[in-house]
This record gives structure tokens, C-alpha cells and sequence, in this order.
């Protein structure tokens, strides 16, 4: 239970109330001096404090106690006592940071229900520290999974931006984590315990949109029984994020421009403007340039949009990053039916490797999320995948060893040490299929005079293709070592194995 000190001068008093307390459980320290009092606080770092006003008449009473105790990190909370009570004490307490107020004599269930009400208090803002620091570590940089050159430069444009109010425009195809970014953005800066309120602007139709950003005043539109703040007064001290900003019309988008430059929003049926602070960070995965020439999106609201932009790549762009996403969508899954992580198989992770993902991450996570759910063991094969992916598996022919042991997280682990060895670097050891380690060859020998001749692309083509054979046949058609002594990715190595065969 609670840790509480009670301070009056009182012994029967304080005798009562520790009796009352010590029976609901609570650890209690009585003093009926002020000075041992003031020396115990920062000691025992008490839950509570439930102190008398006038104490003894040395000069020093409750409210010493009560500066003492607020001044402790964090604040303890205070309860004043007081047999003179009157409105001007109440105030100077309260004022001073008490967080109630109970005259004598009183009795002891008005006594224990205020001292119940103040523990709760503790409570809840000791959950709200709590969930705030979870959203912080949530959506730091590195909960952004990517070791890619490009989302290295995505990480280091966050990092100088995060901290600033300038507005963003977050660019990417759909499923690339535009909001994950915002959310990074959000909490890694100034306004992290404001709100942050997300809307995706094209979920909404225009009339329901701009009552929703702006808010509206009651009776201003068929249905509007009440006055309603928009998201805009509800973000205020926070930042809102703007999602599919292409989609919204253009008397929406004239009054978004007339809130970026005058920093006020009018509610629908509202003549009188309400100022706001509120930073703004807008997506898109549109071509907005090209909107603006078709003249379905306003130029002027594109600059003040896009102070600064941050293009996200899609997973095509980075196919590096392919097996540690699969290893953090499994970290925290278990088989339901045997208690245990799952694994993967290197042929599924070849063809998970080689496929396009036009979805992106979404699609991969969701891709990971079916895998679970149909694989009849511990065990994600080939078969477990979706359909999409089973035209990649024709193409892609590897072993069924398993080669990913996934762990879940732990606090002596936090970080992700069985997804490092599927980095594009060291996936695999460099050896041929007798265990020998690999070493790079020189490129082919000069052009035979016999050598048909034609356009400089097709004898570049015929090299690299006959290169890819022989790395191929030394590493024992080992796509995974072979891709790494050419120093491409798995899914670039396929793509050109498909386009050798498409050619011939």
C-alpha cells in the first residue's frame, strides 16, 4: 500500500488516524514535532503527507512541511489540517500546492476518503508517467525498423527536424510507415505531452471533413445539435497530422492555407476566429506537383505544406531491410499451440526476399501475420505464404533448412540479435558448397577476335550473365553467397536471373 507521514502536535490525533491507516493497510510515520519531520521527507520519500497547519510554536509548521514536500522530485502530495480554518488559509494551502484542504475537528471517514481520493491521484499520474514514457520509447528513431542507406538518411532527417515547428511533408507510396514518422516526429519533440492528433483526410466526405478540422457551431447545419470543437482546438499545444492530404477539395484547402499563415481556425457557422498552436505535419502518397498543374491542388498551400520534406522509399528500394523487418514482425509472436517462437525456412525467406512487395511494409507485416496464423507448426514454409507470393516461389529455388530462430524479446536482449546475421552484408559466410571460403575472381579475359559483333549492350549483358553463372557455379548455386560476393541484393540477383532468362 501507500507510505504515509502525519505531522500534528496532537498525540491523540495522530495516534488515531496512524491506528486508522496502519489497519487498511498503509506504512505510517507519526511525528508530532515539525523539524524531525522536515529531516525524515527526502529520507522515506512518503506517498503522502497529511499534516496540521499550526503545528508547534517554534515558527515553522505546514507550510515548511508543505514546501518541503513539493520540492521533492517527484512532488509528494500534501494534505492540510488545520482547527482554524478559515476561506484565507484554505486559499494560501491550496495556492502553495496542497492538494486538499480538511478543517477540525472532522470526522474519520471524511478523513479517509480524502486521503483515498489523493492516493488515487498519485496513481493516475503515476500511469500517465508511465504511458508517456512507453509512447517516447514506442516511437523513438530506432523503433523504426531499417539499417538501409535510405532509411539511414530518413533516421538523420527526423533527428535535425523532430525538435522544430516548422511544417512537413511526409511523401511515400501507401504502407511505408508515413505515420509511423509522424508519431517519431511528434514525440521525440517539444510538443511530445501535448496531443497528437492523426486524420486521414480522405476518409471523410468534404462537408463531414471540414467540421471535423474546424469544428462548427450548433444549429449552423442540419444535424449540429451542439457546439463542437474541431481537431484543430484539440491539438492545440500539439501537432496534427494530415494524412492523404491530396485527396482534400479545394474550399477545404483554402481554409488549411488560411490556418498555416493566421494561425486561428473558424468553426462551421462561426464568425469569430480561435487561435491555435498547433504544428503541422501533412502525408501524401499523390504527386502533388502534378495535381498542381492539373489544378487540383493549390500551389500557394503546397510551399507552406512542404517547408521540409521527407520521402520515404518503398521496400522495393530497399530489399536489405526485407529479412530484419520479417525478424521484428515475428519477435513478438508465439505459436499459440506450442508456446514457442516461430522459425523460418531459407526457401520461404528467399521468396519473401525476392518479391516485389508493391505494399510495402503493410503488405509484409500482413504477409508475416497470415504465415502464423496457417502454419501447422513452429515453422513458416513456403506453402504458409500468400497466394501473391507463390508465382516468386516458382521462380526461387533453395533448401527448406531453417535458418531463422526467432527469440523474443527480453530485457537482457533488447536488442535484435538474430536479425543482424540477415543483413545484405553478412548473411551468409563466404564458402563454396565444400565449406572452402570464396574468393573474388577476375572479371572475364579480353574479347576473342571471334566474338560476333553488335551493340556494346549486348556484349555487356552476355558478361554479366556469363559472370553470374560462373559466381553461381562456385558457390554451388548458392544465391545467397553469390549475391553477396557480387555485392548486389538476393532480390536484385533474381531480377537479373529472370531478365537472363527472358532474353534468351
Amino acid at each position: 500500500m501507500a507510505k504515509v507521514i502525519l505531522v500534528d502536535d496532537e498525540a491523540t490525533m495522530v495516534q488515531m488516524v496512524a491506528e486508522m491507516l496502519r489497519a487498511e493497510g498503509h506504512e505510517v510515520h507519526p511525528f508530532t514535532q515539525v523539524t524531525p519531520a522536515l529531516e525524515a521527507i527526502p529520507e522515506l520519500q512518503p506517498d503522502l503527507v497529511v499534516t496540521d497547519l499550526y503545528i508547534d510554536k517554534t515558527g515553522a509548521g505546514g507550510l515548511d512541511i508543505l514546501e518541503k514536500a513539493r520540492s521533492q522530485n517527484p512532488p509528494i502530495t500534501v494534505i492540510m489540517v488545520t482547527g482554524f480554518g478559515s476561506i484565507e488559509t484554505a486559499v494560501k494551502a491550496m495556492k502553495a500546492g496542497a492538494f486538499d484542504y480538511i478543517e477540525k475537528p472532522f470526522k474519520m471517514d471524511e478523513l479517509r476518503m480524502c486521503i483515498q481520493r489523493a492516493l488515487s491521484f498519485n496513481q493516475a499520474i503515476s500511469e500517465n508517467v508511465y504511458l508517456k514514457k512507453q509512447l517516447r520509447k514506442k516511437y523513438q528513431f530506432d523503433q523504426i525498423i531499417g539499417r538501409s542507406e535510405e532509411m539511414q538518411q530518413v533516421f538523420k532527417m527526423i533527428e535535425k527536424v523532430a525538435d522544430t515547428d516548422s511544417t512537413i511533408l511526409i511523401l511515400g507510396e501507401s504502407g511505408t510507415g508515413k505515420e509511423l514518422v509522424a508519431k517519431a516526429l511528434h514525440f521525440n519533440s517539444r510538443r511530445q505531452f501535448a496531443p497528437f492528433v492523426p486524420i486521414n483526410c480522405s476518409a471523410l466526405p468534404e462537408n463531414l471533413l471540414e467540421s471535423e478540422l474546424f469544428g462548427h457551431r450548433k444549429g449552423s447545419f442540419t444535424g449540429a445539435i451542439h457546439d463542437k470543437a474541431g481537431l484543430f482546438q484539440e491539438a492545440d499545444g500539439g501537432t496534427i497530422f494530415l494524412d492523404e492530404i491530396g485527396s482534400m477539395s479545394p474550399l477545404l484547402q483554402s481554409r488549411l492555407l488560411r490556418v498555416l499563415q493566421e494561425k486561428e481556425v473558424r468553426r462551421v457557422g462561426d464568425n469569430t476566429p480561435v487561435y491555435v498552436d498547433v504544428r503541422v505535419l501533412a502525408a501524401t502518397n499523390e504527386p502533388l506537383e502534378e495535381m498542381i498543374k492539373n489544378g487540383e491542388f493549390r500551389e500557394d498551400l503546397y510551399y507552406r505544406l512542404n517547408v521540409i520534406s521527407i520521402p520515404l522509399p518503398g521496400l522495393v528500394e530497399r530489399p536489405d531491410d526485407i529479412p530484419l523487418l520479417i525478424s521484428h514482425f515475428l519477435k513478438e509472436k508465439m505459436n499459440p499451440r506450442t508456446g514457442q517462437p516461430y522459425q523460418m525456412t531459407r526457401h520461404a525467406m528467399d521468396v519473401l526476399a525476392a518479391h516485389d512487395w508493391p505494399g510495402n511494409v503493410r503488405e509484409l507485416e500482413n504477409a508475416i501475420e497470415r504465415a502464423t496464423a496457417l502454419c501447422e507448426d513452429d515453422t513458416i514454409r513456403v506453402r504458409d505464404l500468400p497466394p501473391a507470393l507463390q508465382k516468386t516461389a516458382e521462380e526461387v529455388t533453395s533448401s527448406d533448412t531453417v535458418i531463422l530462430k526467432n527469440k523474443p524479446r527480453t530485457e537482457e536482449s533488447p536488442a535484435e540479435p538474430e536479425a543482424q546475421k540477415f543483413s545484405a552484408k553478412s548473411l551468409y559466410p563466404l564458402e563454396n558448397s565444400e565449406g572452402r571460403p570464396i574468393k573474388p575472381t577476375s572479371a572475364p579475359g579480353a574479347v576473342s577476335t571471334n566474338t560476333p559483333l553488335g551493340p556494346l549492350k549486348n556484349f555487356i549483358r552476355e558478361q554479366e550473365a556469363a559472370y553470374i553463372q560462373r559466381i553461381l557455379a562456385l558457390t554451388g548455386n548458392d544465391k545467397d553467397k553469390a549475391a553477396e560476393l557480387l555485392g548486389v541484393s538476393l532480390a536484385t540477383l533474381y531480377r537479373k536471373l529472370t531478365d537472363e532468362e527472358g532474353g534468351q
